[in-house]
């Protein structure tokens, strides 16, 4: 487990995701969608400080998400899903370090949390209408807009957590 974690500052900077989640810039947005800041900042978060801590960080910022919506779908299991399988990433290979795969790696974390709120909802409402073209347009373009930006925003926040992570171990 890395040392992120220890560090008050950057166990802080998770709360600028509900900040960005509620003030939503549009020129970042996509047809009216923004970008999934959850899965940006989750995914450089465990690459770096690894599994246990990036499942508790997936479900704290789940948790975050989630009282800021009233609705009966949570964020906490598939973000907390993520953070697991991203920290374990570095351990089976050599470290991520190439944009397109933050990318790719954020994309389909995007599917992931949308997919699993999507369908979370459906449950509740009922089956008739699983794909209707507002849920499928709101999914597709958070998948892309979160593609976009994850490499710019996740390859800065990957230097800036493993330097200070290299720092502290020695």
């Amino acid at each position: 487990m890395g040392s992120l974690h220890r560090r008050p500052v950057f166990v802080l900077s998770a709360l600028v995701v509900p900040l960005l989640t509620l003030a939503a810039p549009g020129f970042l947005r996509l047809g009216g969608v923004p970008p999934s800041w959850a899965v940006i900042w989750l995914l450089p978060w465990s690459l770096v400080d690894g599994p246990l801590s990036g499942a508790l960080a997936g479900l704290a910022l789940g948790l975050m998400l989630d009282a800021l919506h009233l609705g009966s779908a949570t964020q906490m299991p598939a973000l907390a899903l993520l953070g697991w399988w991203w920290g374990r990433l570095p351990r089976r290979r050599p470290p991520i370090e190439r944009s397109f795969s933050l990318g790719l790696l954020a994309m389909l974390g995007s599917a992931v949390l949308g997919l699993s709120v999507l369908l979370q909802r459906q449950w509740s409402s009922g089956w008739e209408s699983l794909l209707t073209a507002a849920s499928l347009h709101t999914l597709l373009a958070q998948v892309l807009v979160t593609a976009l930006l994850a490499p710019m925003i996740c390859s800065l926040l990957l230097l800036l957590w493993r330097r200070h992570s290299a720092t502290a171990r020695g």
